[in-house]
């Protein structure tokens, strides 16, 4: 299906990038000399989604600043500097700039590759798979192995026809890679302010509406300072670019 709107989850602390983040939201740290944000408004560029929630929080002037200058999307700000309301509760606060309809969710810390030579991108995978008569929610995922940064032990099993579960222990785990399709129906029992979209995640296993969409590429995550280096060597050599 089409999706015409995104919200990016920009409002995080960034405490374990500590001391960089003490003056700079981590959403705007860099690697391989572009902010982290900027490779998620790249993804939704190529996917050709311009209307754009952003929600903010720490250091938000900074942030909101950057947000400004960027021409590739109409960008609204989701303002959360009185309350982070985690996750869940962010994407409710700005549901009336996004609408009724299925939209995006990204990551604004952790961003993937595509894959070299492929044809299509990873969110045009996911508009494709998405189906709103049988999942009110679809993850990208990764395998382990397609990860750098990641230290869990993975957070789902996905079954044949592509329906998820909880990782506990046995079978092939996947990783949630911070792309998200969701149907805003999602939320319609929830009254709190503040929750973890985990929530609507458990949700959706109980009905049989959560499934995934197979990343083609690399995921990164980034958590510490030490780990932006580990994420350039890791692009680099994926890419076949020299370390930047």
């Amino acid at each position: 299906m089409t999706i015409t709107s995104a919200m990016i989850l920009a409002a995080g602390l960034g405490t374990r990038m500590r001391p960089i983040t003490d003056t700079l939201p981590k959403p705007l740290v860099e690697v391989a000399g572009k902010p982290l944000i900027a490779y998620g408004l790249e993804a939704l560029g190529r996917a050709g989604v311009r209307d754009v929630v952003v929600n903010v929080h720490y250091l938000a002037p900074l942030l909101v600043d950057w947000l400004s200058a960027w021409s590739g999307a109409d960008i609204r700000i989701s303002d959360e500097t009185e309350e982070l309301l985690d996750s869940g509760g962010g994407i409710v606060r700005a549901l009336p700039m996004l609408g009724g309809e299925p939209f995006l969710v990204l990551n604004a810390d952790t961003f993937w590759l595509e894959e070299p030579g492929s044809t299509t991108d990873n969110l045009a995978r996911m508009m494709d798979r998405f189906d709103p008569e049988s999942m009110d929610i679809l993850l990208m995922t990764a395998r382990l192995d397609q990860a750098t940064g990641h230290t869990g032990a993975g957070d789902f099993i996905m079954a044949v026809d592509g329906r998820l579960s909880r990782y506990k222990g046995s079978g092939d785990p996947v990783i949630y890679a911070g792309a998200i399709i969701l149907h805003p129906r999602i939320f319609r029992d929830i009254t709190e302010n503040r929750f973890s979209l985990n929530r609507c995640f458990d949700t959706a296993i109980s009905q049989g509406r959560l499934f995934g969409s197979p990343m083609r590429g690399h995921w990164l995550t980034v958590g510490t300072p030490e780990a932006i280096a580990e994420a350039e060597a890791a692009r680099a050599a994926y890419l076949g670019e020299p370390v930047q």
